[in-house]
């Protein structure tokens, strides 16, 4: 199958702003898929309510477009009954770690089968530009008009500290790099977590001087460095990306299975 086979052609254009990360995220994702040779047929996207939600309208799986920050709960209770499914959670900040936030940690601890795709953008930006968990100290919102004192999360570390056991982060510039850790991060059998850094020029890059979306696009290739550089110990400020943990641990389907072996036997 090609990207063509993928994508529901009658919902184009698409309606995101021009100079959008997301375009590219979806982009890359059907390229992983495409790479893999999976059967759209066995493939679930489910996703809440935002801009980066709105991609499950775009691509011709089995899609579930549901409640803000209620994606993963509705992910797992598809996974949970046809395990055999690949399920795609595309979310972005609020819907991953404001409103979702809880359903977002027990996940991961869970470590069920499920992959989220996180577009870090660090705003709201379907419903005005307000400040989300992700803009970060200092950084200038709808509803920050004085700046924000808000310390943003660190999607890696909390993912990781949660029990993920896949966690990764790219940007929206580097494309062959986001394309190999989605590949990954579908093959990998656990909660995977990929964070993508996304420019959103319209709001986030207009209320913070950071010029258009080439400008923000270029301090995703100035402003990261692969993990484990020497540049990240001679400039501590600088973004590391990459896969950050990779590891097998039970999976939470899997044991579930074992839970109804041993009462039947019971």
């Amino acid at each position: 199958m090609s990207v063509k086979d993928y994508i529901r052609e009658r919902f184009f254009p698409h309606m995101w702003c021009p100079g959008c990360g997301h375009g590219i995220v979806l982009n890359n994702l059907l390229r992983a898929i495409e790479d893999l040779g999976l059967n759209k047929t066995g493939i679930v996207m489910v996703s809440g309510i935002g801009c980066s939600s709105r991609i499950s309208g775009y691509v011709d799986f089995h899609s579930l477009h549901t409640l803000h920050g209620r994606a993963l709960a509705f992910a797992t209770g598809v996974k949970m009954s046809r395990p055999e499914l690949n399920v795609i959670v595309p979310m972005g900040d609020g819907d991953a770690l404001a409103i979702g936030g809880n359903h977002f940690i027990h996940a991961a601890r869970r470590n069920i089968d499920l992959t989220a795709i996180v577009m870090n953008n660090r705003v709201y930006g379907m419903t005005g530009g307000q400040y989300s968990p992700l803009s970060g100290y200092g950084t200038s919102a709808t509803t920050a008009p004085y700046t924000n004192i808000d310390h943003g999360f660190d999607i890696v570390a909390l993912a990781a500290a949660a029990g993920a056991s896949f966690v990764a982060r790219t940007t929206t510039y580097h494309v062959m790099e986001l394309r190999n850790i989605v590949k990954r991060a579908i093959t990998h059998k656990g909660f995977s977590v990929v964070e993508v850094m996304s420019q959103c020029p319209t709001y986030f890059g207009r209320k913070n001087q950071m010029g258009s979306a080439v400008d923000m696009m270029r301090s995703y290739k100035e402003n990261t460095v692969p993990l484990g550089s020497k540049e990240k110990q001679e400039h501590p400020e600088l973004i590391e990306r990459g896969v950050f943990v990779e590891k097998e641990l039970p999976e939470y389907r899997a044991e579930y299975d074992r839970i109804i072996e041993r009462a039947r036997k019971g």
